[in-house]
């Protein structure tokens, strides 16, 4: 790479690069660890010129195509970051071929960058859902404190509990939920018998029920509807929930589920825990009846719709299906709140809690009407083009020396079992990843570091073999193990390639693995070339490099930059950059750096 080039991409590399988590584009559709499209953007316009391809290995939800086609009209604000960091960003229409592995990424990304008449599908959409609600949109409804006629936002259930000392049963909610300020307590005194309890080693009652679509009965944690909110106009409530709540879950148990809801058995993996998967055995479990029934019937009236449409339909039904629509809905206790707040499923994960909620699925595909009408309004008419197609990045269907630029953003070893975690959404699409060349980390799927670097190995000598002479690939990476840093390293240097340069991407804020794990706090961005380098030999100590990191992230005057977690991207990338093993994991320099520093 000539100085020249060089010097014009450190402008892109010699700083963080902001990742937001917003826009119509990143909220279109839930999905784990994805990067804002304007970011990759602007990679792809200083890498690489109009008319060239693009090319992305793992493309997951199609981030990278839909980069793509912001490059031909960049919007304000990403022109106005490109001066910011003032790159030589070159603007135009160009190429793209993204791979992906998953079912539900490939659907994502196709539906995003080829987009039906937006003004087409939200009529659609309404007429769907107008239709659907005539038909079921009383299961939602309920009575205000006052008596008036409301509706239903979200409902809170509860886990029953079981006392070990006198075997009383009661419910989750009154032994720990406390309103005003809100709080979720760990343990509680039984009503009963006055002996304390803990709730995370307390058992959870359980139940036989008869499953209608397998027509079986089947054991289940046992519940209860526990409190209700509402809206009445514009007004909002809550309150306990009454006999007449009771009275209409007894009737919607009573009507039928519509054929279109997937009978389909669950393929656990890593994810399963025998605690709070009681009883889930096949994906409609993970459902309420009420949603179950209202989903299916939305499911099934997206048959009357032609293509793009119906593709379009499905897409906005699944933006809130399983993030939303299922038992992984839940109410958390924040800080200073006089209520819980509800959240939706965590990212990456199938946690069902003891507290599970049911939001009014009708409502919720009304506010997400207009993100996803606005994602297919950014995308319609933009120039340019994009091929998904669901493939392995271990073979890729393309010539050699065929791609002018790669961007892509391989799984982080074991970080997050993706065909696992949207199985629910691919049993009503129908179609699912096969987990034979997921390139992870897994114990269930009997793949060790050994095994992810030989896949990873695979697929670094696909696109090194398909980049062409003096293309450049950006790797985004993320991952606490050392252990997996030096699977990466090898992989890569397997296939000739080497770093040279590197940076972070700043996101603002991590997946649930990302912030619960405590890992690293933005993604090391590599930048690799067809250009051997030899391993510089390290004789300095490794705390020396810390320090001289932490001394330059001072200067920065930026509270983030000193922060252990970014310390430690810095630490991977200073390691990576010289052709070097990476020799600590996160969690032991966190430690080392508490005692130290």
């Amino acid at each position: 790479m000539n100085t020249q080039i060089i010097s014009h991409l450190g402008k892109l590399y010699k700083r963080p690069v902001r990742a937001t988590r917003s826009g119509s584009l990143f909220s279109a559709f839930p999905y784990p660890t994805k990067i804002s499209p304007e970011a990759v953007a602007l990679f792809i316009a200083t890498h690489s010129n109009p008319g060239d391809t693009i090319f992305d290995g793992f493309g997951g939800s199609g981030t990278t195509g839909l980069a793509t086609l912001l490059c031909s009209s960049p919007p304000g604000a990403l022109l106005e970051e490109a001066r910011r960091l003032n790159l030589p960003a070159k603007w135009g229409p160009r190429k793209a071929v993204v791979y992906e592995l998953g079912a539900l990424g490939t659907f994502i990304g196709e539906t995003l960058c080829s987009p039906p008449d937006p003004k087409e599908f939200a009529k659609a959409a309404r007429q769907v859902l107008t239709d659907c609600e005539a038909a079921y949109g009383w299961m939602y409804a309920a009575k205000d404190p006052s008596g008036k006629q409301g509706t239903i936002r979200h409902a809170v259930w509860t886990d029953l509990l079981v006392c070990p000392y006198c075997g009383k049963e009661l419910a989750l909610w009154s032994a720990c939920v406390k309103l005003d300020p809100a709080n979720i307590e760990a343990s509680f005194k039984c009503p009963k018998c006055d002996n304390d309890c803990s709730l995370s080693t307390i058992e959870h009652a359980k139940i036989e029920v008869y499953d209608p679509l397998l027509h079986s009965n089947f054991v289940q944690r046992k519940r209860k509807l526990a409190w209700i909110y509402g809206e009445t106009g514009k007004r909002r409530w809550a309150r306990p929930v009454g006999s007449s709540d009771n009275a209409l879950v007894k009737r919607v148990y009573e009507q039928p589920i519509p054929a279109s809801a997937p009978i389909v058995p669950m393929r656990w993996g890593d994810l399963h825990r025998n605690g709070y998967h009681q009883g889930i055995t096949h994906v409609h479990h993970f459902y309420g009846r009420r949603n179950l029934i209202a989903l299916g019937a939305l499911w099934a009236r997206t048959a009357k719709y032609s293509e793009p449409i119906r593709s379009a339909l499905k897409f906005w039904i699944l933006t809130y299906n399983a993030s939303h629509s299922t038992l992984m809905t839940r109410v958390v206790a924040k800080q200073n709140q006089r209520d819980l707040v509800v959240t939706s499923a965590q990212s990456g994960v199938l946690y069902i809690s003891g507290l599970p909620v049911e939001k009014n699925v009708f409502s919720g595909l009304k506010r997400k009407l207009k993100t996803v009408d606005k994602a297919f309004t950014a995308t319609r008419n933009l120039e340019g083009s994009v091929v998904v197609r669901q493939r392995s990045c271990t073979d890729i269907e393309l010539p050699d020396q065929s791609i002018d630029y790669v961007f892509t953003d391989p799984p982080f070893g074991g970080n997050i079992p993706y065909s696992e975690v949207n199985f629910i959404n691919e049993a009503w699409l129908g179609n699912f990843t096969n987990p034979t060349d997921e390139v992870i980390i897994s114990n269930a799927q009997k793949k060790t570091v050994d095994n992810y670097q030989a896949l990873m190995t695979k697929s670094f000598m696909e696109l090194s073999r398909i980049i062409k002479k003096g293309g450049q690939l950006t790797v985004v990476f993320h991952s606490a193990e050392a252990s997996v840093w030096n699977a990466l390293r090898k992989s890569y240097e397997a296939a000739g390639l080497s770093v040279e340069m590197s940076s972070i991407l700043d996101k603002k804020q991590g997946s649930f693995k990302q912030v619960t794990a405590g890992t690293v706090r933005g993604d090391p961005l590599l930048l690799l070339t067809k250009k051997q380098q030899e391993a510089a030999k390290s004789t300095v100590d490794i705390w020396q490099i810390t320090m001289e990191l932490l001394n330059k992230a001072r200067e920065l005057k930026d509270p983030s930059e000193t922060t252990p977690q970014r310390l430690y991207a810095r630490l991977v990338t200073h390691y990576l950059s010289h052709n070097q093993q990476v020799p600590i994991d996160a969690a032991t320099f966190y430690e080392h750096l508490a005692k130290s520093f």
